[in-house]
């Protein structure tokens, strides 16, 4: 029979229970991050299916074409292998984990990284009851001699489509991988102009509204869309100076092909941020004067209840002088006093009444 162990050995040094390990995290392949991986040549898509290592040594054997690779929220791990086999910056790297970064640009050897925002517009049945308008997302780029690697946060902004249209257009992919670069900065502008035209035709919805006799628009609503214009405003503004940095020869990365693609970017990026300016001060005019229409308001129903209560005081008084039980009181023991004081008391009433109306107070 074996021998049991005793208590003693089941404890560790000090009389300290032995604490079971932690179980390990399941590593997960960094295949269910990888959206697509692709390799062009002269403007076209390779055939077969690439691993990030495989893609870049083909196009490295080749000394031609770049790779494409898509990330959807990579962990820390899966990114650094990617980081490793490219040469990414670790603080390039830290910035590409973590989303809600501002739009910008930055230049790490040759290697750039850059920040946009994306956008989606919430489909809602009426903007004076919508509690969501703008949804952002994130996409962060890395632009390299012979790669670009964009990676994604949100489920909004997928570039399915956009690599799609780009396979079909070879001319436009043999410029370099500079050229995805400037779809995606198109692709995400455009989707600006959209986003704002739906936002202008809900604005315009709210003004008539805001303006119509007995409206039921409130200042908390106007201010909840201006707190929706603002979040798209931080997301449009700040992305500005990048465009025009790649518009301008910021970084032999960008031919000159190129780079004339940008400045068409930064003139539609220019016509959003105006619009987007705009809808900030028209929802401020718009606060101001929901709350003047409140006031407003609030001042005319001080009048109704005033002139109410003035016109109830006069019986309210004559009830009450004629109820102290006095015997020597005017017209008391006459047979018409009790009509004559209804009488005037209603003739009173009648005349404050009409004082009140005729002033606009009723």
């Amino acid at each position: 029979m074996p021998a049991i162990p005793s208590l003693g050995g089941l404890r560790g040094r000090g009389g300290n229970r032995a604490k079971a390990a932690a179980p390990r995290p399941i590593p997960v392949p960094l295949s269910a991050y990888v959206v697509d991986c692709a390799v062009y040549v002269e403007g076209k898509r390779l055939p077969g299916r690439w691993t990030h290592s495989e893609a870049i040594k083909e196009v490295r054997k080749r000394h031609a074409g770049f790779v494409w690779i898509g990330l959807h929220e990579p962990d820390a791990e899966q990114i650094q292998g990617v980081a490793d086999t490219f040469g990414l910056h670790e603080l390039a790297v830290e910035d590409a984990l973590e989303a809600h970064q501002r739009p910008k640009l930055e230049r790490y050897d040759d290697t750039l990284f850059m920040v946009v925002k994306t956008v989606r517009y919430v489909e809602h049945e009426s903007p004076t009851t919508a509690n969501e308008i703008v949804e952002t997302g994130e996409l962060m780029v890395f632009l390299g001699r012979d790669f670009v690697i964009t990676v994604r946060h949100g489920n909004h902004s997928g570039l399915a489509r956009l690599r799609r249209d780009l396979d079909d257009d070879p001319e436009r992919l043999a410029l370099g991988p500079a050229a995805v670069v400037h779809a995606i900065a198109d692709h995400v502008v455009d989707h600006y102009l959209e986003v704002t035209s739906r936002i202008e035709s809900d604005i315009d919805e709210i003004e008539a509204q805001v303006f119509a006799p007995r409206s039921l628009v409130s200042a908390e609503q106007i201010y909840l869309m201006k707190r929706e214009v603002l979040e798209l405003r931080r997301a449009v503004m700040p992305l500005g100076t990048p465009v025009s940095r790649l518009a301008e020869g910021y970084t032999r990365l960008v031919p000159d092909e190129v780079r004339s693609y940008f400045r068409d970017v930064a003139d539609h990026l220019a016509t959003v941020s105006e619009r987007v300016a705009a809808f900030d001060e028209l929802l401020s005019t718009l606060v101001d004067a929901t709350v003047a229409k409140i006031s407003l308001q609030q001042n005319t129903d001080m009048r109704k209840i005033t002139s109410w209560a003035a016109i109830i005081t006069v019986p309210t008084m004559g009830a009450g002088i004629y109820g102290m039980n006095f015997d020597y009181m005017p017209e008391l023991h006459w047979k018409f006093g009790y009509p004559l004081a209804v009488g005037v008391i209603f003739a009173i009433c009648l005349l404050l009444y009409r004082i009140f109306r005729k002033n606009g107070w009723l």
